[in-house]
């Protein structure tokens, strides 16, 4: 799609509007990770040199319309200003007289976090007279919040109705990433999608089928495909009720010529806990009395057969339970793979989710793919081929 970025604003002495995402983990009123602040702090920071007044907006956990003291943005101020190496005002409020004045006195390339969106019941309904008296700080509207963009809400969608809207740096980088994962990619196309149950992909495995050139199906939901398939699944976790569906998706991708890779051979274990003792069996040979809890070898060496040809890869979801050993070993092995390929410049890989983001970072690969998403949702429904509410309002 075609959208302004804010190399078309003319930012000196403009108030902009910037619609950020700081809903980040915090455990104990403490930060656990800064990924998304880091990643906000280029358009900032560009922002702010070019002479603009920057005001922050962002949500943070589910307030319901209420104002609730632990779900402040206050603790994101400090953690802000750290990572912009500036100072940050900070107003209790994003609404109202204390928030125009705290705009009102925000000097050229200064920044200014307002408090939690959400804490108004108009944010979520995205109710116009939210969305004016938010527009009323600003000259110009950025979103640089891609993973809030499939909600439309007043901070996300209404001010970009109301306001000249531009993509800041991330925003543009995850639209650039989605429209070469997706939109105009670079073929081969392998997709990996990997994750507990079928039956919430199914949006997606229905559209990625007319997209790409093979669909690599991993994780439980493997299992589901292999047991609507007829084979016998012991212990393992799967969807029975889904087998129909299962067998509609090959068919679907039969037609659509996409090959569907499923497991071959598979690692099982009688219990789920780390270290426990494990065979690698056959897809045709999985004992009553065990579970399946990784793909095997045979299946990782087809993957990576695959993976070599490929010119593009787009991977949402783990190969197996990651999180716990021995059964993380296909996924290392598959990450370690695509990192080198996109290292050496033979695959673009894009990636994103929150289990996948954490299966990357376990193998320790995060920072050598092309792109890592951090909009969860977003991403997601972007893969299932569904319009964004926030992105629409930018075109």
């Amino acid at each position: 799609m075609a959208f302004k970025t804010i190399d078309a604003l003319p930012a000196k002495g403009q108030r902009v509007l910037l619609r950020a995402d700081l809903n980040v983990p915090v455990k104990d009123g403490r930060i656990t990770d800064r990924t998304r602040i880091e990643r906000l702090c280029p358009t900032i920071a560009e922002l702010a040199q070019k002479g603009a007044r920057v005001v922050v907006l962002s949500h943070f956990d589910r307030p319901k319309g209420k104002r609730v003291p632990e779900m402040s943005l206050k603790p994101m101020q400090e953690a802000l200003s750290t990572a912009l190496h500036r100072p940050v005002a900070w107003c209790d409020d994003c609404v109202g007289e204390a928030a125009e004045a705290a705009v009102a006195a925000l000097p050229e390339g200064g920044v200014l976090l307002l408090e939690n969106t959400r804490f108004h019941a108009g944010e979520e309904k995205n109710d116009p007279a939210m969305a004016a008296a938010l527009a009323k700080f600003g000259d110009a509207f950025v979103n640089d919040a891609f993973s809030a963009a499939h909600r439309a809400h007043a901070s996300t969608e209404g001010v970009a109705r109301l306001l000249p809207a531009y993509a800041g740096r991330l925003m543009e980088a995850e639209l650039k990433a989605l429209d070469a994962a997706l939109g105009n990619p670079a073929r081969p196309l392998v997709a990996i999608v990997g994750g507990a149950k079928v039956s919430t992909k199914l949006e997606l495995l229905g559209n990625l089928c007319s997209k790409v050139d093979v669909l690599v199906i991993g994780g439980a939901m493997a299992n589901t495909f292999l047991g609507a398939q007829g084979h016998g699944m012991g212990k393992s976790l799967q969807e029975a009720e889904m087998h129909a569906t299962a067998r509609q998706i090959m068919e679907q991708a039969k037609a659509a010529s996409c090959e569907i890779l499923l497991p071959v051979d598979l690692v099982v274990a009688e219990e789920f806990r780390p270290n426990p003792p494990t065979r690698t069996v056959a897809v045709t040979a999985v004992p009553a009395n065990m579970m399946a809890l990784d793909v095997g070898p045979e299946t990782e060496a087809a993957l990576e057969a695959r993976l070599r040809t490929a010119s593009t890869l787009v991977w949402n979801g783990p190969l197996g339970a990651f999180e716990t050993a021995p059964f993380d070993a296909a996924t290392v092995a598959a990450a370690q793979t695509v990192a080198a390929l996109t290292q050496s410049g033979a695959l673009k890989s894009i990636a994103g989710g929150g289990d996948t983001v954490a299966a990357l970072r376990h193998a320790g690969v995060l920072e050598r793919m092309s792109y890592v998403s951090t909009a969860g949702g977003a991403f997601l429904e972007w893969l299932e081929g569904k319009e964004l509410p926030g992105v629409a309002a930018l075109g």
